[in-house]
């Protein structure tokens, strides 16, 4: 069958508390580039200016069908809010995403909440389209969850 584009559309929210006080997790967090050594399977990001970032990950999957995630935001944040919100840049590369952080901060820890929303965009034959929306969604799902974990251990443990 001709090749379409399928897209897997997403809505994300994760909640979860630090070890690490909320100016710490705020600077981290803030810091794109600090933020994205975080994240597994990036191949590069790019620093497009104005606090807009573009972002490569690596490919997945096996020939036919491989997949690489490209998308690019900009991002805003409000040190008195303790948030970190980021908006899709329309027209670079095959995903769209937004999302944000909200740190409430404790004496000794943070509880943060991470907001995702978005959809990636693949172009694959007709007939996959039962296989691959699960696998897409569970691949993003658990890079996600991996981010997640990475700054747990970064900011010393879940509280």
């Amino acid at each position: 069958s001709p090749p379409m584009s399928i897209t897997v559309p997403f809505d994300l929210r994760y909640e979860f508390e630090v070890k690490a006080g909320a100016d710490e997790v705020f600077a981290v967090l803030a810091d794109v580039p600090a933020s994205a050594s975080h994240f597994p399977h990036v191949d590069r990001l790019v620093d497009l200016g104005d606090h807009c970032y573009r972002w490569e990950l690596h490919k997945v999957g096996v020939a036919p069908v491989e997949i690489q995630t490209v998308y690019a935001c900009r991002y805003m944040a409000d040190r008195k809010k303790r948030t970190v919100r980021w908006s899709p840049l329309p027209g670079i590369g095959n995903a769209r995403i937004g999302g944000s952080w909200t740190l409430g901060g404790r004496k000794k820890s943070t509880r943060l909440v991470l907001d995702i929303q978005g959809e990636i965009s693949v172009a694959l034959p007709g007939l996959m389209k039962a296989v691959v929306v699960p696998v897409v969604a569970g691949e993003n799902e658990k890079l996600i969850e991996q981010y997640i974990d990475n700054l747990i251990q970064r900011f010393g443990g879940e509280v």
